[in-house]
């Protein structure tokens, strides 16, 4: 699959998820075999006005290309003049972010509010498109809600303005995350456009995929919350898609040897402080339906130190070792999450 002149090695990419797809993680996606690495969004302002939170997003090591960097924004002039300012950073695709759904990016006509909006799509993207040599994509959502079902022309708009592929996400921003992903919106627009048509929303596993490719005939697929505590999507992907071979859920000692790795890149990356409280989330999202989990999301909350991990899992371990059970409640693929970190 190509994104204008840049050839993936395959089509199975990780999402941007703010406050989750920060370079520790994509590293180990990239580890599991993710075609395409796409970075937490950039607030367009924020780099004009060089806010110091935006430098660690801007991170980015060789090891992962490609790369996708996103932008979200509003005014088509910061956007294409900040794009222009840092294109020689080593990203391969800048994304323009017009599928966030949180309620402060929304009320800036920022994120899924320029769903309602095509006009200024239009020449977002056209002075983009312009202003830079690097492939640029969309990511777009179903519509706003159910009055404005609007992705077909939005794809039509951003295609007609030299956009190199658009992903959709096949929820309105009403939803959120709730309810069930609408794929048929995915086959309208790639049945509507002729550029690359990524497919978004509810890939949880290998068959997800596969249905997702089946149903909607999309290039490629996007996995997102599927992907967090999960590395290992990636991989089970390709070799369920590629080989036939269906992977188990990796074993507690796997998945606690993840975690450490996970912490210790987030330590290098962030330092002790932050990283340490920044890896309590992904432990809660890793440990989902094991033994114990709902005991190892009270007691990681008060883990202040590397060594103070390691314990806890190693006792975690130790009380597990029965294996896999269904703990106290499903888990809820729905449940939201905070993306306002990193959002100025």
């Amino acid at each position: 699959m190509k994104i204008g002149n840049l050839k993936l090695e395959n089509p199975y990419i990780l999402a941007p998820m703010a406050g989750v797809t920060d370079l520790p993680f994509r590293l180990l996606c990239k580890e599991q075999g993710a075609g395409l690495l796409c970075m937490e969004m950039i607030s367009a302002k924020a780099l004009q006005y060089k806010n110091k939170n935006t430098k660690v997003l801007l991170a980015i090591h060789p090891q992962e290309y490609p790369v996708s960097l996103q932008l979200f924004g509003s005014d088509p002039k910061i956007i294409s003049e900040q794009a222009k300012r840092i294109e020689d950073l080593p990203f391969q695709i800048l994304d323009i972010n017009m599928g966030c759904p949180v309620p402060k990016v929304v009320k800036n006509g920022e994120g899924s509010a320029l769903m309602k909006n095509p006009k200024l799509v239009f020449e977002i993207v056209s002075q983009l498109v312009k202003a830079i040599e690097k492939p640029v994509t969309v990511k777009i959502r179903k519509g706003f809600d159910d009055d404005h079902i609007n992705a077909v022309e939005m794809a039509k708009i951003v295609e007609a303005n030299g956009a190199a592929a658009v992903a959709v996400h096949g929820r309105t921003r009403e939803q959120y995350y709730s309810g069930k992903a609408d794929w048929q919106i995915i086959r309208r627009v790639k049945e509507a456009v002729k550029i690359p048509v990524i497919g978004n929303g509810d890939i949880f596993t290998p068959q997800d995929a596969k249905r997702m490719i089946e149903e909607t005939g999309c290039d490629a697929i996007m996995a997102a919350r599927g992907a967090r505590g999960n590395p290992w999507l990636f991989r089970d992907i390709i070799d369920y898609l590629e080989k036939g071979i269906l992977h188990e859920k990796p074993s507690l000692k796997e998945m606690t040897d993840m975690m450490l790795r996970h912490a210790e890149m987030h330590i290098r990356y962030k330092g002790e402080y932050q990283g340490i409280r920044e890896m309590r989330k992904h432990v809660a999202w890793y440990t989902a339906g094991y033994y114990g989990s709902a005991r190892m999301r009270q007691a990681v909350n008060e883990v202040e130190s590397y060594e103070a991990l390691k314990q806890l899992l190693a006792d975690w371990l130790a009380y597990s070792e029965g294996g896999i059970k269904t703990y106290e409640k499903p888990i809820d693929h729905n449940e939201k999450y905070s993306i306002d970190q990193g959002v100025k």
